[in-house]
């Protein structure tokens, strides 16, 4: 497989941000290869992921612990070339959506227009305010009281234009990988080049944070801002939820 220390390095960081945010609260668990994080009344992280290829001895585990947290999503990343997916499709999961892992080397800064403010969460009200640009931009919620646990690798930015809050973003690092998380801009101020003034200002913020790779899942939405700034494809991440007929089953 291409890049595969690439993939993990991705990989790596989106798994320990869940990780990250979920301890705080007793919401990160792990049970052998099997990891999850389900935040009771917040609509993130809330996933199930493996550090090794699914087998079928794994699937009637994986249906219990998503039986027992509601909202889980698996994200299945084919990194063993194994087509191991087929273990979740045959046992009542289905496709939610589909991602692309993409990185950036970073080298140069980008010029910004200077027409938004960006402003690093810190405070309670700060952190209110995130929360509820966030659902607008992105349809579901992030609790405000994980926006300000003291932690030594994340920062959220609240984005503003004409002192109007219109967008997020999250970066999280691990050693000189950074990456970043939750672009979004409210719907009524799209189209407007925002989202790619915020990822530029992203970038260089990492460069600063002395990043030298940075990485993202992409939304089919995002892709082309991302591929545009010079992101490169490294993998698909198909995320699954276990049928609605079999969790009333449960």
């Amino acid at each position: 497989m291409k890049n595969i220390n690439l993939i993990k390095d991705n990989i790596d960081n989106l798994t320990g941000f869940w990780k990250t945010v979920g301890v705080p609260s007793q919401a990160y668990k792990k049970q052998d290869a099997i990891e999850y994080c389900k935040i009771q009344n917040s609509g993130w992280p809330n996933k199930l992921w493996f550090r090794e290829d699914i087998k079928e001895s794994d699937v009637s585990k994986i249906i219990e612990i998503v039986k027992n947290n509601p909202g889980l999503v698996i994200p299945y990343w084919d990194i063993f070339e194994s087509n191991s997916s087929h273990f979740l499709e045959q046992n009542s999961f289905e496709i939610k959506t589909e991602q692309i892992g993409m990185f950036l080397k970073l080298n140069k800064k980008f010029t910004l227009q200077d027409n938004l403010t960006f402003k690093k969460v810190i405070t309670e009200e700060d952190a209110k305010i995130w929360s509820e640009v966030y659902p607008n931009a992105f349809g579901y919620v992030i609790r405000k009281d994980i926006l300000i646990k003291d932690y030594q690798n994340a920062h959220f930015y609240l984005v503003s234009a004409d002192k109007k809050p219109i967008g997020t973003f999250m970066l999280y690092q691990t050693e000189k990988d950074m990456g970043i998380h939750g672009v979004g801009v409210i719907p009524e101020m799209r189209r407007k080049g925002f989202a790619e003034e915020i990822m530029k200002f992203a970038i260089n913020l990492s460069i600063d944070l002395n990043a030298e790779t940075a990485h993202l899942q992409a939304s089919a939405m995002g892709k082309d801002i991302y591929t545009r700034l010079g992101f490169e494809d490294l993998f698909v991440i198909r995320n699954y939820v276990l049928k609605r007929e079999c969790m009333a089953n449960g």
